[in-house]
Formats: structure tokens, sequence, C-alpha cells
């Protein structure tokens, strides 16, 4: 996991600082960013930068201090962050500042311990100043809403965290929609923070990530004490009960966020089978017959932190390897980014593989798995296959050709009849639609109903 915002350079942490980041490692964190606040903060993060290997800084002035930011402070910023991108770019290493982002800038009415006007001014300054040298921001926004996304649209900043999130559902979207990742720390786990919980569950999972904001918001159980990186855990399990996902979830999504925004790390290679919850998924192509203008595969490489984007399709052998002992897991479930069915024989023969060894096996397919192979498929799936989960998608024949534009005439009707013949020889088989504009979920309903099956309504964007 990696903790995105702390502040190690604090007084709080001078006598222990070692065994504060000892704490950290034993925890299973692999990064922190520490922030700079004011002046002297910002060299204390530099400094930790060069100092240690796994802590990398943010330097900004927060609006408490921008009432203090002089020529001479913000020269000394550009210059720690230009020779921080110049060894980057030339792979340098030594006593170099490593810095990751501009931060933490903003605005605070609560306190106002600098003038409006001049917290206003500073904000932009930094944003255009973030914007020219394409860093990453880390946006401190309390009670001052309306004018820090006033401020950050004019700037043209889209790349950047919202830290420490303290506000509504409404808030994120509108944070969102401007390109921002969102941060919750400490009092999403506080009992009076139901608002704050709404966003946690809402937010997309490839713009979610964890902080400490340490030395300040331990979270429950640990409220009132004095914070740091290692107890980023406790935040990272209330947010994924509140998401309906595994801790280990949680942590791949939100450390692979970090290091894509923040330039830290190796990108992840693509992953033939991946884990979510408890089951396992098999990622065995990228090819479908369908183009689905909601389809994650159009907008992201990435499901739940896991990269599904293959260079080649792997084979029956490299499969299974990947697969190891599949009676760990709940099932094993046919579902990458692509049409299981287009490789038929390597299903049937990975999923007696599954089977003889006390595994599950699920599909997931777009229901064209006769289409595609030419003959009833289905009899050929029975006793190696356990749950089918057929994506109807609409309602008619018109809807489903405008959404999913399927590379066969009459998919549609295809669709529905492979969906009731699939009861004949698979013991649980359900539909899906997604919930987005211009299907009718209860006419679906109507049809699934008359074909004797379940329907799993599903929310656009929540894949996985």
């Amino acid at each position: 996991m990696i903790d995105t915002h702390c502040h190690l350079e604090m007084l709080q942490f001078k006598n222990d600082l070692q065994e504060v980041l000892n704490r950290a490692k034993e925890a299973g964190i692999e990064a922190l960013v520490t922030i700079g606040s004011d002046f002297e903060g910002c060299k204390g993060a530099v400094d930790l930068s060069k100092k240690y290997d796994f802590v990398y800084a943010a330097i900004g002035i927060h609006p408490h201090d921008a009432k203090d930011l002089s020529e001479e402070i913000f020269g000394q910023i550009r210059s720690w962050i230009s020779e921080s991108r110049a060894a980057r770019t030339t792979c340098e290493g030594g006593d170099i500042p490593r810095i990751v982002a501009l931060g933490e800038i903003g605005l605070d009415y609560y306190y106002d311990h600098s003038p409006r006007e001049i917290q206003r001014t500073v904000f932009a300054r930094q944003l255009a100043y973030a914007k020219e040298c394409d860093l990453p921001v880390v946006i401190h926004s309390r009670d001052a809403r309306e004018d820090t996304f006033s401020i950050l649209e004019e700037s043209g900043v889209n790349k950047g965290v919202m830290h420490c999130f303290s506000g509504d559902a409404g808030m994120a979207e509108h944070a969102l929609g401007l390109g921002l990742h969102i941060s919750f720390a400490g009092p999403v786990t506080f009992k009076k923070s139901a608002a704050l919980r709404e966003a946690a569950k809402m937010v997309p999972d490839e713009r979610l990530l964890v902080e400490t904001d340490a030395p300040y918001l331990a979270p429950d159980p640990l409220r009132g004490k004095r914070n740091e990186p290692a107890f980023i855990v406790h935040t990272a399990k209330h947010i994924a009960a509140l998401r309906g996902v595994t801790l280990e979830d949680i942590d791949r999504m939100t450390t692979l966020n970090a290091k894509r925004l923040f330039g830290i790390g190796m990108p992840e290679e693509a992953r033939i089978v991946y884990k979510i919850r408890d089951s396992l998924y098999l990622n065995i192509t990228n090819r479908c017959t369908n183009k689905c203008s909601f389809c994650i595969r159009y907008q992201s490489d990435f499901v739940k932190g896991h990269n599904l984007r293959l260079e080649r399709e792997p084979t029956e052998k490299e499969i299974e390897s990947a697969i190891g002992d599949p009676s760990r897991y709940s099932e094993v479930v046919f579902c990458g980014y692509g049409e299981p069915l287009l490789r038929l024989d390597v299903v049937k023969s990975v999923a007696a593989w599954v089977k003889e060894r006390g595994g599950r096996v699920r599909i997931n397919t777009n229901g064209q798995g006769n289409l595609i192979n030419k003959r009833n498929v289905l009899p050929e799936l029975k006793g190696l296959v356990d749950s089918l989960s057929i994506s109807l998608d609409a309602q008619d024949e018109e809807t489903y050709n405008r959404i999913c534009e399927p590379a066969f005439s009459n998919a549609f009707a295809r669709v529905v009849d492979f969906i009731r013949d699939a009861c004949n020889y698979i013991p649980d088989v359900q539909a899906t639609v997604i919930d987005i504009e211009g299907v009718d979920v209860d006419k679906c309903r109507q049809i699934t109903d008359a074909l004797g099956v379940k329907l799993r309504v599903r929310e656009l964007d929540v894949v996985g």
C-alpha cells in the first residue's frame, strides 16, 4: 500500500521517525509521500526524500501560509522541482530530491490564517506552475468548495488529488469531472461521517487513493492518538467493507493509482489471471464480437488494479500454470477483456482441468457463442461449467444494436435463445444488463422472467 499523504517532517515525529518508518514497512507500506506545507516543511520533505528510498516528497505552500510566500521561497520551490525533474529524466541517483507533486496547495476558509484574496492568488499561481511542469497537484479545500473548483477550472489543471476528502458525493463528482483523484483518510471511519462514506463508495476504482494525513486524524479504533503511516490499514479495511471488496483489492487498486498519478515504480504487466475478492478471473482473450459503448476496455487497461491489456493470447498451459490450485478460490471465472467463447476449445480444456482439481467454473459471456462457433456449444459445456452469466444488455434488437454494435445480424434474438437454452445444460444461469440511458430494466426483467432466469442489474462504470 502507499500512504499518499503524510507529514513526516513535522515535530511530532522528531523523536521516533525511524521507528515510525519501521512500523510502516512492517505493515506492508511500499511507499510514502511526505507533504510540505510551508517552507520549512518543504525543506524537510525534500531532505527525507533524499534519505529514504521509499519516501517521496510533495512540496508547496498551504493556504494557511499563503501570506508568507515570497519570491525567494517560490524560487527555491522551483529550484527543487527542476533538480528533481532533471534527475528523473537522466536517471541519476544520489543526493537528489524525489518530488512527485506540487502540494499541499488550495484554500481554507475555515481558519482563514491567510486573507482569502491572498489564498486565491497563491493557489492560482501554484496551479499555473504545476501545469507548466506537468506535475500533479495535492489540493486542500476546506469550506471553500466553490472558489476551489472555480480556480481549478480556470487553471486547466486536470491531474491531481483532492486530499483528505471531506465533502459529499456531489463534491466528489465535481472533482472527478475535472480529472482529479479522491483520497480518503481517517475521517471516513468516524461514526458521524455518513456523507463521506457515501462518497467513498461511489468514487471509481481508478480514481481512489488512501492516506493518513499523519500526524493528524487517526482512524477508528485509534482515534485520538498520533496518526502514523502504519495506521492506513484501518482506513483501507473500512473502505474495502464499504465497497464490498477485500483489503487486498483496495491495496492493489490504490497502490496502482498512486504509482500512475505520481510516477512511482514500474508499470503493471498484463495479467492472464487476476483475483478479485475470493474469485479468480481468467483473461484469455481481448477479442470480442461486440463493441459495447459502456465497455471498460475502451476507457482503461485496468480493472480493480489489474492490467488486462494482453500483448498475446495465453496458451492452455500458461493459463493452468497461472491458476495454480483452483480449489483455493470460490470460483474460477472466464472473464477478461474479451469474449471467452471465441476460444471455445481452450475454455473447455481449462474448465475440465479446473473441475478435476476441485474448482468451480463460471463463464461470463455475451451470449453469442453459438454464432461464433456456428453450432450449439451449450451441450459441450455441460458438466464443465457450474454457472453462466450472459449479457442481455437491452430490451430489444434496436437498442441492442445501438449500444453493443454486434458483429452478427439478428444477434439480440440469438442471445435470448442462448439464455433460454442454457438452462437445459448449466445449473446456474443469470442474465445481466447495465443500467444506462436507453435500457429499460423493467422490460429486460420481463424477458428474463419469461425465460426463467435471474436478472442482475449492473451499475455503469462499476466493473469487477
